[in-house]
């Protein structure tokens, strides 16, 4: 699927990637923010790093169709809430895709974070599209290469109510983050929609 002219390309190599700053309007946004905060169940899980046991820096929940492993969590997925099957529908329309899951992020500060990944599990598929929308706080959005070097890092900065769209080979060759700031920022949130085989 090839986005139509409302999109920006990100000048990325070996990437396919597409922006969308306003998807929703500043209204909705805020409206989609505050139930989301309130509706999700969400989660603090923790993780495994040089034997202890951790608290991961950000809280999530999974919601969908599938069971989903990354980062050694085995996640059950909780029954679709009638506001993400409208978030996915409007997803879905825009993107040309289908998604039977949802990753939810939780960013409550500048301390919460997520570190350098690419979504690349097998049960994605070989070239996984993934829609990542944002609502809240704004934060950059890092992009490194994993093999070229000299491409310099890129980062994007996701306003309240954005789409972004990743898919073709760009999992395989990039990596993404959301870094930690000492700058104040508002609290976000972020839904990343899958395809899990």
């Amino acid at each position: 699927m090839m986005p139509g002219e409302e999109w920006e390309q990100l000048p990325l190599p070996d990437a396919a990637v597409y922006y969308v700053p306003a998807f929703f309007s500043k209204e909705e946004s805020d409206g989609y923010f505050a139930q989301l905060q309130r509706q999700v169940d969400w989660q603090q899980e923790h993780v495994r790093l040089f034997g202890k046991k951790i608290p991961m820096p950000r809280l999530t929940a999974w919601y969908g169709d599938k069971d989903y492993t990354y980062s050694g969590l085995q996640n059950k997925p909780r029954p679709w809430l009638p506001l993400l099957l409208e978030l996915k529908q409007a997803v879905e329309q825009r993107t040309g895709n289908s998604y039977n899951s949802v990753l939810l992020n939780f960013y409550r500060s500048g301390s919460d974070s997520m570190g350098w990944h690419s979504d690349d599990e097998p049960t994605l598929g070989q070239n996984p599209s993934i829609a990542s929308l944002s609502f809240g706080g704004t934060r950059r959005f890092g992009f490194r290469h994993k093999t070229n070097k000299a491409l310099k890092n890129q980062y994007l900065t996701l306003q309240h109510g954005s789409l972004l769209l990743m898919q073709g080979p760009t999992q395989h060759f990039w990596q993404h983050s959301i870094p930690k700031t000492a700058a104040t920022v508002e609290p976000r949130i972020n839904l990343t929609f899958r395809q899990v085989q």
